[in-house]
């Protein structure tokens, strides 16, 4: 069974500050969660990671990280891997921009006065070494892309409001 665990997430919890954005009405740290994944489906060539907030108040939600070609060999990522510079990440990651319009990880942070919004984020197996999308690339474009080459998925969900 193909699972994702996490020092920094517990499934269905609500985030801590440690992954809340940094900016607006948000006062976090913004740091990406540390990540492990393990029994991921035969024949994983590589993988990508997306964190989405399906519940934002926009047409297709809020994407917050999408980075991929991962190698099939790393099968956790550090705390803050995700920072603009991808330091953290193995060589030949790609990180888009997220919808704030930063590159690399962006934390929760719904708007005031909202519900707490839900957030998903999952490890994708794939089936190829490298997903041939572009870090210019728009995270829904890459998504489609993503889910054409995926092979099975881990998943972990958090909570977060203000």
């Amino acid at each position: 069974m193909f699972t994702v665990t996490s020092e920094d997430v517990i499934e269905g919890a609500t985030a801590a500050p440690l992954l809340v954005y940094d900016k607006g009405s948000c006062n976090g740290r913004d740091c990406s969660p540390q990540l492990s994944w393990a029994g991921a489906p035969e024949g994983t060539q590589s993988y990508a990671i997306t964190l989405h907030d399906p519940d934002a108040p926009r047409n297709g939600g809020w994407w917050h990280w999408v980075v991929f070609n991962i190698p099939a060999t790393v099968h956790s990522l550090p705390t803050a891997a995700g920072s603009a510079d991808g330091k953290a990440l193995p060589p030949g990651a790609i990180q888009l921009v997220n919808d704030y319009g930063e590159r690399g990880y962006g934390g929760p942070c719904p708007p005031a006065g909202h519900a707490a919004h839900h957030y998903i984020l999952t490890i994708h197996a794939l089936r190829v070494p490298t997903l041939g999308a572009r870090a210019q690339d728009t995270p829904a474009v890459v998504e489609r892309t993503i889910l054409s080459e995926e092979l099975g998925k881990a998943v972990l969900t958090f909570r977060y409001g203000h």
